[in-house]
């Protein structure tokens, strides 16, 4: 019998997924970070990407956005909290490049501290928005 673990990925707005998993893999600040059952409890920030969550009996992994939040981790439950949470399925590939160029000449533009950091922020969420759109096509092909 296969050992899995409650995960949960809720936004602001909606639970984006809950259910049992093998394994998950976060983008931990530091790298990845993968998760298996009776993990060690565990509170830490993530990162802009994509987290990938293995359930039993399935070859594929569900990938799932984030722009960055909180992952919890308990021997049996992990959840995740982020301001935005979105299944790569529905991820929009031309308002992510849009969104990238934007953030990059607002960058080449930058007159105040404040919209540089924005701006940043913007770029980092656009490419990791595009990174898992691709890792999906990867998967899927």
């Amino acid at each position: 019998m296969v050992m899995t673990v409650h995960c949960d990925v809720v936004s602001a707005e909606e639970s984006i997924f809950s259910g049992q998993v093998e394994m998950a893999v976060f983008p931990g600040e530091a790298g990845e970070l993968g998760v298996l059952p009776r993990h060690t409890p565990l509170l830490t920030r993530i990162k802009p990407g994509t987290i990938r969550l293995k359930m039993a009996n399935q070859s594929d992994f569900e990938l799932v956005y984030v722009s960055g939040g909180m992952l919890e981790v308990q021997p049996d439950m992990i959840t995740v909290l982020a301001d935005t949470a979105i299944r790569a399925n529905d991820l929009d590939e031309a308002k992510a490049l849009e969104a990238k160029k934007r953030a990059e000449e607002a960058l080449a533009n930058r007159q105040a501290q404040m919209d540089y950091a924005q701006a940043e922020a913007e770029l980092a969420q656009a490419i990791a928005q595009l990174r898992a759109i691709q890792r999906l096509r990867k998967h899927t092909h």
